[in-house]
């Protein structure tokens, strides 16, 4: 039986990264909005109040969570095309997706924030040169060095992981 945790696969980093493969990721991050929006359309309250897995969040805590990861990517980013190895600040995502905001606030306006985000981020990605994807952060939780082009993978990867935790709920229930 598949891992309902893990439907498109566990993350592996990259070894390398060819510019071509740096190409596809980043159209990876410009599709994640669109796919998000797709993967929730037409859904009820009562199924984006419905886990993805036994255990599991919420559809809805999954399309909050992924702006706020987002966002800490996006800012990870900056930081370390900005600074010389930045420490980033770890956050708990499990009691983020537990603050009051997210059963209070329509999936709709996380959505139109990830779009935006992804608009800014995407632009900032395209202008990047190769050198740029070497740079990097340390974190602080993994206690160690994270490239960009690291992060870059990890957060492509991020969007299709929540995304297909939406759609194989769908297809599992048949909506």
């Amino acid at each position: 039986m598949t891992d309902l945790r893990y439907p498109v696969g566990k993350f592996t980093p990259p070894t390398s990264m060819s510019e071509s493969q740096r190409t596809a990721l980043i159209d990876d991050v410009a599709r994640a909005p669109a796919a998000l929006r797709a993967a929730v359309s037409g859904l009820m309250p009562a199924q984006l109040d419905t886990p993805y897995r036994p255990g599991g969040w919420t559809v809805r805590q999954v399309v909050h969570h992924v702006p706020d990861s987002h966002i800490n990517a996006y800012v990870r980013f900056k930081q370390a095309l900005s600074e010389r190895t930045p420490t980033i600040k770890p956050y708990d995502q499990d009691v983020w997706v537990t603050l009051p905001d997210t059963p209070a606030t329509p999936v709709d306006v996380s959505l139109a924030l990830l779009d935006a985000l992804h608009a800014r981020w995407v632009t900032l990605l395209r202008a990047m040169r190769p050198s740029d994807f070497e740079r990097g952060y340390d974190h602080p939780e993994y206690e160690r060095f994270v490239p960009l082009s690291e992060a870059l993978a990890s957060y492509a990867w991020h969007g299709r992981h929540h995304v297909a935790h939406i759609t194989s709920l769908r297809e599992r229930n048949g909506w």
